[in-house]
């Protein structure tokens, strides 16, 4: 994991979580004293990992929580007084936001922080198999497209309209998906 936002408004608490966290290895941590100062940083940035002593200033908490997990992936963590956890870990665990109650023992927030470090490098791998099949998906379009318009305007038959599709990627030594954009250029009607 490489960044990390601490929203706190006790500079102490920030401190000790940053070192903590610099020891771990996270590059980059970006501090915040307030939820709507985060608030702009979640949409100015990507962190990894969003960490909420509660309560804020302007705020109790939970509400950014449940805005940063509906506008990031990063994994977050609330920190909240023992007597509120129960109340509001069920108010946001229903948006993957994890909950800790205070006084918080190191080797707890630890094992939070390597669960969520963890679940994190599983939905980036996720996000980056999405993003390629999309990509596939989308090649597969272009080429069926390209396909269709072999067919309506120079009336190949399917079988024909692939393989000319092939011969000319191989022949050219480009992809087929350039192939097939060269294709829909030449002969697709507007």
């Amino acid at each position: 994991m490489d960044s990390v936002l601490i929203v706190s408004n006790t500079s102490g608490t920030m401190a000790i979580i940053a070192d903590f966290l610099r020891s771990e290895s996270f590059r980059r941590i970006v501090t915040s004293q307030n939820g709507s100062e985060a608030r702009r940083y979640i949409t100015e940035s990507d962190f990894d990992l969003i960490i909420i002593d509660a309560p804020l200033p302007d705020e109790l908490g939970s509400d950014f929580a449940i805005t940063a997990s509906e506008k990031t992936s990063a994994g977050i963590i609330l920190i909240v007084d023992c007597q509120q956890v129960l109340e509001l870990s069920a108010e946001v665990e229903d948006y993957g936001v994890f909950t800790l109650p205070k006084p918080l023992s190191s080797e707890f927030f630890y094992q939070a922080a390597k669960l969520l470090a963890a679940a994190r490098k599983r939905v980036r791998h996720l996000e980056n198999e999405n993003s390629r099949l999309q990509k596939k998906i989308d090649e597969i379009r272009i080429v069926d497209r390209a396909k269709l318009v072999l067919i309506q305007v120079l009336k190949m038959t399917e079988p024909q309209a692939q393989r000319y599709i092939e011969k000319q990627s191989l022949d050219l030594r480009q992809t087929r998906l350039a192939t097939a954009e060269n294709i829909l250029r030449t002969y697709e009607i507007r």
